[in-house]
C-alpha cells in the first residue's frame, strides 16, 4: 500500500506539470503583432542573434540559441556579466540582441542596454512584466508573464522558465518556415546525428556509376553471373539497346531457374529476368527506400531518372552502413 508521503510526491509532480502546461498555453493568446515583428527583425538580420540571460534564463538563452543555429539562423550565446567585461566585442550594429528576464529588470542585462544602443544593434525583449527596463527599452517586447511558477513556495524558476523556452522555440519555428528552411539543410547540419542520417537522399547512399551492376537484354549468363558476383549486390540491372531499365535478375531468380532446368547457362539476361522491377527516384528520403524495400521484401531497389534510366541502385547494406537503421 502506498504511503502518504507517496501520494503527495505523486500529487505535486501533477500540479507542476500541470502548472507549467497552463504557462504555456497562456502564451497562445498573446501571440499578436509583436510576435510578428519580432520574427521579422530576426528574418532581416543580416548578422547574428545574440542571445542573453542570466541564471536559469542564461540556460534557456542556450538552448534557443542552439535551436536557432541548428535550424539555419546563426546565433549566439552571450553571458551579460561577461558582456560587461570584456565580451561587447561580440555585438556589432548588423546583430538582433534577444535577451531574456523574467523581471526585465535583471542588473547585468540593464547594465548592457546603454551599450547595445551605443552599438546600433536591435532588441527582442522577452519578459514576464512589460513594464520593466528591459521591455521599455527593446525595439520588441514578448510578454511571456505567468500566472505563478510550479515552485510549491513560488520562488524557483520553474514555469516562468518553461513558457520562455516554448516562446523562444516559437520564434525558431516561425524563423524556419519564413526562411524556407528545407530538410535537407538540416541534415547538412546534422551530418553526425541520426536525424541527419534519417533525412541523407538516396543519392547520397546509392551505388552508381561502375559500381552499379547493369548488362543488356542479350548478355549471356555466364557474363550476368559475373557482374552480379563482381558488384556484390545479388543483382543486376537488366536495360534495353536504348538503355532503358526493362528488368532485373536476382539470385533468387537464379535459384528458381536452377530448380527448374540444367540449361541456365545458354540462356540471356532476357529470358531469364523479372520484368518492370520496383524503381525509386535519386532524391527520395533513404529513409522511404528502406520502406519500400520492407513493403516488398526485396534487399536492393533500383534507381532511375524520369525517363528510365539506371542511376544506380540501393542495397540493404547501404543503409545500414549510415547507421539510419
Amino acid at each position: 500500500m502506498m504511503g502518504s508521503d507517496t501520494v503527495s510526491a505523486l500529487d505535486l509532480a501533477r500540479k507542476v506539470l500541470r502548472t507549467e502546461a497552463a504557462a504555456i498555453l497562456g502564451l497562445v493568446e498573446r501571440i499578436d503583432g509583436q510576435f510578428e515583428r519580432a520574427v521579422q527583425l530576426l528574418f532581416e538580420c543580416r548578422g547574428r542573434v545574440i542571445v542573453t540571460g542570466m541564471g536559469k534564463s542564461g540556460i534557456i538563452c542556450r538552448k534557443i540559441a542552439a535551436t536557432l543555429t541548428s535550424t539555419g539562423t546563426s546565433a549566439w550565446f552571450l553571458h551579460p556579466a561577461e558582456a560587461i567585461h570584456g565580451d561587447l566585442g561580440a555585438i556589432r550594429e548588423e546583430d538582433v540582441v534577444l535577451a531574456l528576464s523574467h523581471s526585465g529588470e535583471t542588473d547585468e542585462l540593464i547594465r548592457l542596454l546603454e551599450s547595445i544602443r551605443r552599438l546600433g544593434a536591435r532588441l527582442i525583449a522577452i519578459t514576464g512584466d512589460a513594464r520593466s527596463t528591459l521591455a521599455r527599452a527593446a525595439d520588441v517586447t514578448l510578454d511571456c508573464s505567468i500566472a505563478e511558477e510550479a515552485c510549491p513556495m513560488n520562488l524557483v524558476p520553474t514555469a516562468s522558465t518553461t513558457a520562455a523556452l516554448a516562446l523562444g522555440d516559437a520564434l525558431a519555428m516561425t524563423l524556419l518556415v519564413r526562411k524556407g528552411f528545407r530538410e535537407e539543410q538540416f541534415a547538412s547540419l546534422h551530418p553526425g546525428g541520426k536525424l541527419g542520417r534519417r533525412l541523407m537522399r538516396v543519392e547520397n547512399v546509392m551505388q552508381s556509376g561502375s559500381a552499379a551492376p547493369v548488362v543488356t537484354i542479350d548478355t549471356r549468363m555466364p557474363d550476368v553471373v559475373h557482374e552480379m558476383s563482381s558488384k556484390r549486390l545479388g543483382m543486376t540491372c537488366v536495360v534495353d539497346g536504348a538503355g532503358k531499365l526493362v528488368g532485373v535478375v536476382t539470385d533468387g531468380d537464379l535459384r528458381r531457374l536452377m530448380s527448374r532446368t540444367s540449361d541456365v547457362l545458354g540462356k540471356s539476361a532476357g529470358e531469364v529476368m523479372t520484368p518492370r522491377p520496383i524503381t525509386i527516384a535519386r532524391n527520395l528520403l533513404a529513409v522511404e527506400a528502406l520502406k519500400t524495400m520492407e513493403t516488398h521484401k526485396i534487399t536492393s531497389v533500383i534507381v532511375t531518372d524520369a525517363d528510365g534510366n539506371v542511376e544506380g541502385v540501393v542495397h540493404l547494406h547501404d543503409l545500414l552502413r549510415t547507421q539510419m537503421v
